[in-house]
């Protein structure tokens, strides 16, 4: 088995960002449980840093992942399904705080696209693919490639990538809300980082509330969601950031944000 230290590789192209590469090229970058394993640990480890502010995942320039680790679903048996730790690692990724910026190039399949799924902006190259494969092996997406992916693109387009494993193009992806942005093939990282450092530029606080917020929209009622969202509004008023972005506006200066 691979090291995990050699599964993930790990870098700060700037300030207030980290850039996290799933790195098994000759497994087409298969989500394994080491994989994600050490991909949720430094995510973590991340998103508890107070000089974090974005994220990106990515798979590098020719792939993103084709899926999990077909060699760990030919041994498993259904007992141990009971007791995988992955439900607990793809709950870990979802309840980041800090915002995520997924770059994509290539094939995004399975749990590929089930990651995809946990981040909040997506940037695609334009022949990135994507799908939900796993009803021809004889199983179902389990880490939100049903649920989720269906809230996200509706259940017409879901049913036919989950019932028939259609793969959908960056275009279809982009139409459907799965992702955010198609760029030329190639350019997603180099996207992503630009659209990392738009949201690290500003208040971190700000940011981890506003993305609690809407997802609260996909989580709760929508009574619920709007209470929520006040909540979060009113309680900014009461942070150093709020009066340094008022203050920055007024004075016509960039704000420095303290995270307080």
């Amino acid at each position: 088995m691979t090291d995990s230290s050699d599964l993930i590789l790990e870098d700060n192209p700037q300030p207030h960002v980290r850039r996290f590469t799933i790195n098994r090229p000759d497994k087409r970058n298969a989500l394994s449980t080491p994989t994600l394993s050490e991909l949720v640990e430094r995510v973590v480890e991340a998103d508890a840093n107070p000089n974090v502010r974005a994220i990106i995942v990515t798979g590098g320039t020719k792939i993103f992942a084709a899926g999990a680790d077909i060699n760990e679903l030919a041994i498993r048996k259904m007992p141990e399904t009971f007791v995988d730790p992955r439900p607990t690692l793809w709950s870990q990724l979802r309840r980041t705080r800090t915002p995520i910026v997924a770059a994509i190039e290539g094939w995004c399949l399975g749990a590929g696209n089930e990651l995809l799924l946990c981040a909040d902006i997506c940037v695609a190259g334009e022949s990135a693919r994507f799908g939900q494969p796993e009803t021809n092996l004889g199983i179902i997406p389990g880490a939100g490639g049903c649920v989720i992916l269906a809230n996200r693109i509706g259940r017409s387009l879901a049913m036919k990538m989950v019932l028939m494993g259609e793969i959908v193009s960056a275009e279809m992806a982009l139409s459907s809300g799965l992702i955010s942005e198609v760029v030329d093939a190639g350019s997603a990282n180099e996207r992503a980082l630009e659209v990392a450092l738009k949201i690290a530029g500003r208040a971190p606080l700000a940011l981890q509330n506003a993305k609690a917020a809407v997802n609260a929209s996909f989580e709760m009622s929508q009574d619920g969601a709007l209470s929520f969202e006040r909540q979060a509004f009113s309680s900014l008023f009461a942070t150093q950031d709020r009066a340094e972005g008022v203050a920055a506006f007024l004075e016509k200066r960039e704000p420095k944000w303290s995270g307080k």
